[in-house]
């Protein structure tokens, strides 16, 4: 019994402060709350104090007071509350990756234990950890596709099934099938756009009820369209209001009020910005600029990219050009203009030659963009200029096309670029959004964006400086031969990561299932020219060839569809198609007044309707950025019905050569998420399929599959809403309205 009164109340105190000290540890690690600490000074201390006991108006954030207040609550709350609040002159001023950083080393500086993983990841967390969103297209807005939840494990991902479902038939005046959008998810809702006509329209995250919609009539600037596909929105907060901004079809920025879906009259006019404003072309007309993919809003500036029609036939060697601008979030005042194009006295200018620099467009970037909120840098994925296969008419290395460009999100100031392709004339552009997250390499430590491309080789930079990771060599490459073009005598060849995909056509590169497709591979080979990595399109019958076999093809390779990676870890997981496709040249004054416009099919040209490559046809690879080696890879997707039935192929095991379609992924904490894909657009016969995996991403073994009534269109997302995680995702087919299914196993 203890009788000393003074040290029965000690006693007491410290059973109290234990019972209501927070359970934070292994929350953060050592390295993030270093990081902080030098945050925290620059951006908090004069407010809280140096030692973080507070100041005169403001309270301390060490000591039992500061734990007691937040016992029973999550980290993830406290950076919730940071973010919301602080700092008290400009709440949300500072990056995701500052403010996670912070409270990584308030939690050390209260003597909590570091862990292995950063505080906050890819999705933002609240409400005692019973909550998970999904604020960017990618997830976040570094366009790593991850997610730390791992409610749906490897231990019950076979129970998985649709808890609810949301049709887009009725949005527009014909139904929706080929829907690629990837839903945002914030504070309980599902935002997101939906059929042909756009509309922006928000969901009940639990039941997929109805909340808003809002749809802007366009007139005939809406109906005759760049791009009619679309792949969703972009949102907004300062922890008090939430906004959402939607690309119309028409090239429109508009700003929604995210809880009631009404415009907000003070951005732009009456909360409609026009994006044809600010294009140097004194006449823009409908149906020559659009949007294919999300802006994205950083440091309350909001980016916006743009993507042209396609570059196969251009009707004119004069088209718009594809700017790059920023935007204010709350006015739409536009804050800058990056030319993809230079003009006089601008960089990059002297790389247009003849004047092609006036009247050649495109350079857009209809890709979705990432960014780096902590350095303030925005990273665009810059496309081909006019045309896609023929560059006589604007002759030159042509920046910043094909190109890789850091802005500084707050100027639109060129901070550095990379030129993946010089003078590109494959269509090769970069299609998806660059990826950003932290490796080790060679015991150093590396702020990296990786970059996946067409060509089937992943770009790594530094992405503080544009320094390549591993050497990137200038190597010769084969010149064209088609009169009026000179190409570039060298090209840039990534010495690692190898390529994910095959590259260049050679007779070894013949489907060989048979002895006998293999023979009649080599005849029908024998009528195309056939040649290594950046062979350039032929005119079609030159020296009796029809055409040039390019391969990867010029939808890739990666396409938008991109890849995935693990910021925990520094993987990298990329799905690719290998399709040999014939690209030829052909003057066609009757449509156009470019010298030659490309011909290029989706179609299959091997022996008896077969694919002309072999197998694997569609696979997805692992890649360990820290080491730039690949770990495994795996053909993805069911093999194509056509070829299951071949009578050429009776008795042959075809069971893994993969699928024709770039799988969207989707990683979360032990598990990556797949799917046959959409196999709609611009693929050949056979590609997509109805199958919906989950594989160990470890190994990329199979550890579960379903068959699902369409195909998956769009890359799935995760979140959680009242300790439930779901699995939402975009599906459709020929014939089969797009809708949207939520997975549980709950």
């Amino acid at each position: 019994m203890i009788r000393n009164p003074a040290l029965l109340w000690v006693l007491l105190s410290v059973a109290a402060a234990a019972q209501t000290r927070p359970a934070w540890d292994g929350a953060f690690t050592a390295t993030q709350a270093d990081r902080g600490r030098a945050a925290y000074r620059e951006n908090c201390a004069r407010c809280h104090g140096p030692d973080l006991a507070g100041g005169e108006s403001t309270p301390p954030l060490a000591g039992s007071g500061f734990l007691a207040l937040w016992s029973g609550k999550s980290a993830l709350d406290l950076l919730d509350r940071t973010r919301r609040t602080m700092p008290t002159d400009n709440p949300a001023g500072l990056g995701n990756r500052q403010y996670a950083d912070i409270v990584a080393y308030l939690l050390a500086a209260n003597r909590f234990r570091a862990g292995t993983a950063d505080l906050g990841g890819a999705a933002v967390q609240t409400v005692a950890g019973r909550m998970a969103e999904w604020r960017y297209y990618g997830a976040d807005a570094a366009g790593t596709k991850y997610s730390p939840l791992d409610r749906i494990d490897a231990s019950n991902v076979n129970k998985l099934h649709i808890a609810w479902s949301w049709g887009a038939k009725n949005f527009g005046p014909a139904a929706e099938f080929n829907w690629e959008v990837t839903p945002l998810m914030a504070g309980g809702r599902l935002f997101l756009t939906a059929g042909t006509r756009r509309d922006a329209v928000a969901l009940d995250a639990a039941t997929g009820e109805t909340l808003w919609m809002y749809r802007l009539e366009e007139g005939p600037r809406g109906e005759t369209v760049a791009r009619r596909n679309n792949r969703g929105l972009a949102y907004w907060s300062d922890g008090r209001e939430e906004r959402i901004l939607l690309i119309s079809p028409g090239y429109q920025l508009i700003a929604l009020d995210a809880r009631t879906g009404r415009t907000i009259p003070e951005f732009g006019k009456d909360g409609i910005v026009d994006l044809w404003e600010g294009l140097d072309r004194a006449v823009v007309k409908p149906g020559e600029i659009g949007s294919s993919s999300p802006a994205i809003v950083v440091r309350g500036v909001v980016v916006v990219g743009a993507a042209l029609l396609a570059g196969v036939a251009p009707r004119s060697k004069k088209n718009v050009p594809g700017y790059i601008r920023g935007y204010d979030v709350r006015t739409g005042t536009r804050l800058w203009t990056f030319r993809t194009i230079p003009q006089p006295g601008e960089f990059g200018h002297e790389t247009w030659e003849k004047g092609s620099w006036e009247y050649t467009g495109n350079t857009g970037a209809w890709g979705p963009l990432s960014a780096d909120e902590e350095l303030g840098y925005v990273y665009v994925p810059v496309e081909t200029p006019t045309g896609d296969f023929y560059g006589g008419h604007r002759l030159g290395n042509n920046l910043f096309g094909e190109s890789l460009v850091c802005l500084d999100v707050r100027t639109g100031r060129r901070v550095w670029h990379f030129q993946l392709v010089h003078h590109g004339v494959w269509d090769w552009d970069p299609p998806t959004a660059p990826t950003l997250l932290d490796i080790t390499v060679a015991g150093r430590r590396i702020k990296a964006v990786a970059q996946i491309t067409k060509q089937s080789w992943v770009y790594v930079f530094d992405r503080v400086t544009g320094k390549p990771v591993w050497p990137i060599e200038e190597r010769p490459v084969p010149q064209s031969d088609v009169p009026g073009e000179r190409t570039s005598p060298t090209q840039p060849f990534p010495t690692k990561p190898a390529a994910f995909d095959r590259q260049g056509f050679t007779l070894d590169d013949l489907i060989d299932l048979t002895p006998e497709l293999k023979a009649e591979a080599m005849k029908i080979a024998a009528q195309y020219r056939l040649g290594p990595m950046f062979t350039p399109p032929s005119v079609a019958g030159a020296d009796g060839k029809l055409a040039t076999i390019t391969l990867p093809s010029p939808t890739g390779g990666a396409n938008w569809q991109g890849g995935a990676a693990d910021p925990e870890t520094g993987m990298l997981y990329v799905s690719s198609v290998t399709f040999a496709a014939p690209v030829a040249l052909a003057p066609d004054p009757q449509r156009t007044d470019m010298d030659y416009l490309g011909q290029y099919a989706f179609k299959h040209i091997g022996p008896q309707g077969l694919p002309l490559a072999k197998p694997p046809w569609g696979r997805i690879t692992a890649i360990d950025l820290n080491t730039g080696e690949h770990t495994w890879m795996v053909p993805n997707g069911s093999t194509p019905e056509f070829v299951k039935r071949h009578p050429a192929l009776k008795g042959v095991d075809v069971s893994h050569t993969g699928n024709p379609e770039h799988a969207p992924i989707l990683v979360t904490k032990t598990l990556l998420f797949t799917a046959d894909g959409g196999g709609m657009y611009a693929m050949p016969p056979g590609a997509g399929g109805p199958m919906f995996r989950a594989l160990d991403k470890r190994t990329g073994r199979v550890l579960h599959e379903m068959k699902l009534s369409a195909n998956v269109t769009g890359v799935p997302m995760t979140y959680m809403l009242d300790g439930v995680q779901y699995l939402v995702m975009a599906i459709g087919a020929p014939g089969v309205p797009a809708e949207l299914i939520a997975m549980t196993v709950q």
